[in-house]
C-alpha cells in the first residue's frame, strides 16, 4: 500500500487481469459476478426475488459481537427509510456495573452495490460496518437507502439528508431511544461509503455543504470515500486494461448508470460525472470535508477516482489517497484480502484526526 500516489498505472496489453488471490477467493468471487448478471434483466430491471435468496437479510445483534452491537432504526416515516445502527458495547460482568458511556462520533454508511444491489443487512456490509465500527470506536449508522431501478437518482442522496437531519435530531443520539446505545455525538460526523456508496457519500457531503446552517447539530467532519463509483462518457485506460476484473466490467457499469441516472440522461449527467459544471455546488464550500480516499489497483474505477482526488485538490481541499496496488474492487469487504485490515486503521486515524481538528476549529464546517 502506498500513501498519496496518483501516478496513472501504465498502460499494458489487454489481456484478463488476475490479481493475486487463492483459488477459493477467485471461485467466490466468480459466485458474485454470476449472481449479479443473472439477476439483472435486459429491459432494466432487476429480478428482486432472486436477489432475495441469493442474498438473504442478516438480523441486528442487540448482544455484543466481537465487541459491536446493532439494531435497525427508522430514519424517515414517510419514505419508511430505514438504517442499522452499529455501536461499540463492551459486556460487562455479573456483578460489574458498566462506566457511563461517552459520546461516539457517528459515521453515516452508505453501502455499494451499484446503485441497485446488497443492503445494509447483506452479511458483507454488516461485518463491514461492524469492522469500522470497531476499529473507530465510532457508531455507524448504515443506511438502507432506495435502490434503483425502482428508484432513481437522486432518492438515494434524498436518503443520505434524511439520515443527516435524523441525527440533527437531539431526540436520536441515543440511538432513537433504544436502551443501552451510547449517546450520539452529532458533531462528530462523517459520511464513508465504497463504490456507489462512495458516491452517494459525495454528493450527500454537497447537498450538505450547500446548506450546513441548517443542521442544528450535525457538523460533518469528514468523507470517506472507498474505491467511488465515478463515471463518464469516456472509456478510461483503466476501465478497457482491467475488464473482465472481478465485480467490476464495462457491461455491468453500463447497465447501473442506465438504471440509476434520471430517465434520458447519459454519463455526463453530474451523479456520475464529478467534472461537470453541475457538481461543483457544494464542493466549493468552505464546509465540505476533508476525504479519505481508498483506491484499489486492479478496479477498473481507479482512473476515475485519482480523478476525483485531482479535482478536489484544485479546489483547494485536503485529500488523503491511499492505493492498494493488489487490490480488487470492494476488497475490504472480503476478509481474506489482508489491505482491508490497513484500510480500517487508516480510517480510524482519519476519525481521530478529523476530530481533533474540528474540535479545535470550534466544531465548525472545515476545508
Amino acid at each position: 500500500m502506498s500513501s498519496d500516489d496518483t501516478t496513472p498505472t501504465p498502460p499494458g496489453r489487454r489481456t484478463k487481469p488476475k490479481p493475486p488471490m487463492s483459488r477459493l477467493m477467485r471461485l467466490s468471487l466468480k459466485a458474485v459476478d454470476w449472481a449479479t448478471d443473472a439477476t439483472r434483466r435486459a429491459d432494466g430491471t432487476l429480478n428482486r426475488l432472486a436477489l432475495s435468496v441469493l442474498d438473504p437479510r442478516v438480523p441486528a445483534f442487540s448482544s455484543p459481537c466481537r465487541g459491536v452491537a446493532s439494531r435497525d432504526v427508522l430514519v424517515h416515516p414517510p419514505t419508511r427509510l430505514r438504517a442499522r445502527l452499529f455501536y461499540p458495547s463492551a459486556a460487562a460482568g455479573k456483578d460489574e456495573r458498566p462506566p457511563p458511556p461517552r459520546p461516539l462520533p457517528v459515521i453515516v454508511f452508505f453501502h455499494g452495490g451499484g446503485f441497485a444491489f446488497l443492503s445494509a443487512a447483506s452479511a458483507a456490509y454488516d461485518a463491514a460496518c461492524r469492522r469500522i465500527a470497531r476499529y473507530a470506536s465510532a457508531a455507524v449508522l448504515s443506511v438502507d437507502y432506495r435502490r434503483a431501478p425502482e428508484h432513481r437518482c437522486p432518492a438515494a442522496y434524498d436518503d443520505g439528508i434524511a439520515a443527516l437531519r435524523y441525527l440533527d435530531d437531539p431526540k436520536n443520539h441515543h440511538g432513537g431511544g433504544g436502551g443501552g446505545v451510547p449517546p450520539l455525538d452529532a458533531a462528530r460526523c462523517y459520511l464513508a461509503g465504497d463504490s456507489a456508496g462512495g458516491n452517494i457519500a459525495h454528493h450527500v457531503a454537497r447537498r450538505y455543504a450547500c446548506d450546513a446552517a441548517a443542521f442544528e447539530n450535525v457538523r460533518v467532519a469528514g468523507l470517506v470515500a472507498i474505491q467511488p463509483f465515478f463515471g463518464g462518457e469516456e472509456r478510461t485506460d483503466s476501465e478497457l486494461r482491467l475488464d473482465g476484473a472481478p465485480i467490476v466490467t464495462v457491461s455491468r457499469t453500463d447497465w447501473m448508470w442506465r438504471a440509476f441516472l434520471p430517465d434520458g440522461c447519459d454519463r455526463t449527467h453530474e451523479a456520475a460525472n464529478f467534472a461537470a459544471p453541475s457538481a461543483a455546488p457544494g464542493v466549493d464550500s468552505p464546509a465540505f470535508p476533508p476525504v479519505l480516499l481508498a483506491i484499489g489497483g486492479y478496479d477498473p474505477l481507479q482512473d476515475w477516482q485519482r480523478r476525483y482526488a485531482e479535482m478536489l485538490r484544485g479546489k483547494g481541499k485536503d485529500v488523503r489517497v491511499f492505493e492498494y496496488p493488489n487490490a480488487i474492487h470492494a476488497f475490504y469487504v472480503f476478509p481474506a484480502f489482508d489491505d482491508g485490515r490497513d484500510l480500517m486503521i487508516r480510517i480510524a486515524e482519519f476519525v481521530a484526526e478529523s476530530a481533533a481538528a474540528a474540535a479545535a476549529a470550534g466544531g465548525g464546517g472545515s476545508e
